[in-house]
């Protein structure tokens, strides 16, 4: 099974979480790769990718994801105050 990847950007203006990048295989490596020299914080989470695959880049995070989404920014939100 090829590896998946979503990324994800969330500004305060936003009404929610927007899908910036997705993709399967050597996209989704890239994605990965970026992120990490980018220093961005990567979630390892597959039913949450799959789940964000069915939408488009430029989408936001669908309702029935918020949940989940928002324990992962403030996570990360978290990890920033450290």
């Amino acid at each position: 099974m090829a590896r998946k990847a979503v990324a994800l950007r969330y500004k305060t203006e936003d009404e929610a979480p927007k899908i910036t990048a997705k993709g399967t295989g050597q996209v989704a490596e890239t994605i990965l790769r970026i992120a990490k020299e980018s220093g961005v914080y990567i979630e390892d989470n597959r039913l949450l990718s799959e789940a964000l695959m069915q939408f488009e880049v430029g989408d936001y995070v669908p309702q029935e994801l918020y949940e989940i989404v928002a324990e992962i920014l403030a996570f990360v939100y978290r990890l920033d105050l450290e």
